[in-house]
């Protein structure tokens, strides 16, 4: 099954023309989504996980058509942002990572065994209980990583995800993200050496696709452009 499939896909925002004609296949593990500021692929990644609508054209993610089974679409698919602090919702570590669980409806004995996991697999076992505020900013990100894998899901569609970090915890949250966990990656990024660790990728200029295929190939075509 491919990963995202689409045909002649546009997005308009406030009247704007953000994406247009976009047509993909493609059944990589892992995807880079790449281009310039404002070329509308964040857009992309948004529709993709089912928080913009396409106003044209067709959409599988996963097979699932986002906008008209959206609740398909969210059992498969996680998204974890650039800014942590958007996504952390609850007092603690160990709740913020629960409520990811709520929807599952899970025996409360089976749900703090895969919080309790997940923190220990993200490398912050022993912080359950500490206000999730509290955190450094490399951890905030784990946390939204712990988020969003302890829901199992196939897809994880992620934007710009290590773009306020340091080397050290970018490269973390990165290893994390590519890791063949049983989940596919969806990768908006501006580090293009991260868009090489990826099997493929698009890129995205003035809301159209320039360029799709392996990852090499397209973000040396991108650099060649931009020293133009």
């Amino acid at each position: 099954m491919s990963v995202i499939r689409c045909a002649g896909l546009g997005v308009r925002l406030g009247g704007r023309e953000v994406l247009r004609e976009v047509s993909l296949d493609l059944s990589a593990r892992t995807i880079a989504l790449i281009g310039d500021n404002g070329s509308g692929k964040s857009t992309l990644a948004r529709v993709l996980a089912g928080l913009v609508r396409r106003t044209e054209g067709d959409l599988r993610v996963l097979g699932c058509d986002p906008d008209r089974d959206p609740a398909a679409l969210r059992a498969k698919v996680a998204l974890v942002l650039s800014n942590p602090d958007a996504q952390i919702m609850m007092p603690t570590v160990a709740e913020d990572v629960a409520l990811s669980l709520r929807a599952a409806r899970l025996p409360r004995r089976e749900r703090d065994a895969r919080v309790e996991a997940a923190l220990a697999r993200f490398g912050l076992d022993g912080l359950g209980d500490r206000p999730a505020q509290d955190l450094s900013g490399g951890q905030k990100q784990l946390l939204a990583l712990c988020g969003a894998f302890v829901r199992e899901p196939a897809l994880v569609i992620a934007d710009e995800p290590t773009a306020v970090l340091d080397g050290r915890n970018a490269r973390r949250v990165a290893d994390h993200l590519l890791a063949d966990a049983g989940h596919a990656l969806v990768l908006v990024t501006h580090d293009l050496a991260l868009a090489r660790r990826c099997e493929s990728a698009v890129l995205i200029a003035d809301g159209r696709v320039a360029a799709s295929g392996a990852s090499f190939d397209v973000v040396d075509a991108y650099e060649e452009a931009l020293a133009c």
